[in-house]
């Protein structure tokens, strides 16, 4: 690490690269844990496969960038844009991934005896497809014009012949776009949505533990059960994702609003390393909450990296004889989803 940096930002580049390594070894994994294991391959884990991929760029793409970016090296405007905008693009991939999931999971317990006729493979990766578009567009819109070029010509902050620029991103992105486009517009109505929709599921969850009150002759203590861990892991969702952007982007409207207010460095560095651990948690959130992944990922453990030779397979569903034809469906939705 150069030895002239200064403290907080040395301490500020180790944690990336912290950060960075756990986002990728992690989100690798689940991908790794998907592609052996079909029990996993279906919509729901469509999307996950999506949030991880998301997550392992953002380890291994937008952390990088980040520590180029807060080096502030003097490059072409348009290049140092072009890096913001990557890390816009990415990062916004894994909020609407987030948002995909939120969405995914509320119809598993909204509709779970339908679910798997709504959501088909063919719809889950059109959502896909779909988010990246969406992600793209709003990642690259400083490129189309909304960006801070006309206002360091302005200021004499550049010198137009040759566009050289600081590389930092202050500096090439406007916060205009940064407050009133992507914050209000793609990061708070997700975040609002995520708090409706999780409160849905609440709600939804404390009516069927209701009904198994009154419901004798029948026994769904084991789905409703699941079902309630499901929703208090969709809680802790809400809260990480909140607690991870939030920051960040309050710290922009500071600085669209109160262009005179100091903001300490190390705020800052809090901030951003923040949004870029919410990707490194991601795989505890949504993995290792599922038995299915804990399984998948104890096999390549024991295989892959201890070298041995696993004696068994994966655990298979438990026979469903006895069952009624409602509770059957309502086991596979449930161990679709086993936590």
């Amino acid at each position: 690490m150069p030895s002239g940096l200064p403290p907080a930002q040395a301490l500020y580049i180790g944690m990336e690269v912290i950060i960075a390594v756990s986002s990728v070894i992690g989100n690798v994994m689940v991908v790794w844990a998907v592609r052996i294991n079909r029990s996993l391959r279906d919509t729901t884990f469509c999307f996950i496969v999506s949030l991880a991929l998301a997550d392992i760029a953002v380890g291994a793409l937008v952390i990088p960038l980040a520590i180029t970016i807060s080096i502030g090296l003097k490059t072409h405007f348009y290049s140092c844009l072009l890096v913001a905008c990557t890390v816009l693009v990415l990062t916004q991939s894994s909020i609407l991934a987030l948002l995909a999931i939120a969405i995914d999971r509320y119809l598993r317990v909204k509709i779970p005896m339908s679910y798997k006729r709504v959501v088909t493979p063919r719809r889950a990766g059109t959502a896909v497809v779909v988010c990246w578009m969406v992600a793209i567009v709003v990642g690259l819109t400083p490129m189309l014009g909304w960006n801070n070029l006309q206002r360091l010509r302005d200021n004499g902050s550049l010198v137009t012949t040759d566009l050289l620029v600081t590389c930092q991103f202050e500096n090439v992105i406007s916060m205009d776009y940064m407050v009133y486009f992507n914050f209000f517009g793609w990061v708070l109505p997700p975040l609002v949505l995520m708090l409706l929709i999780y409160a849905e599921i609440f709600y939804m969850i404390h009516r069927q533990l209701n009904k198994k009150v009154t419901a004798s002759h029948t026994d769904p203590s084991r789905y409703y059960g699941k079902e309630l861990k499901l929703a208090k892991s969709l809680a802790l969702v809400l809260f990480l994702f909140a607690i991870s952007w939030l920051p960040l982007h309050i710290l922009n409207c500071i600085t669209l609003f109160c262009p005179d207010c100091k903001k300490p460095i190390f705020l800052i560095y809090i901030a951003i390393l923040l949004t870029h651990g919410n990707s490194a948690v991601n795989p505890i959130v949504y993995a290792f909450r599922i038995k299915k992944f804990r399984n998948a990922f104890r096999k390549i453990w024991e295989q892959y990296v201890l070298c041995r030779d696993p004696v068994g397979k994966l655990p298979q569903r438990g026979s469903q004889r006895g069952q009624s034809g409602v509770e059957r469906r309502l086991r596979g939705n449930d161990d679709d989803d086993d936590v």
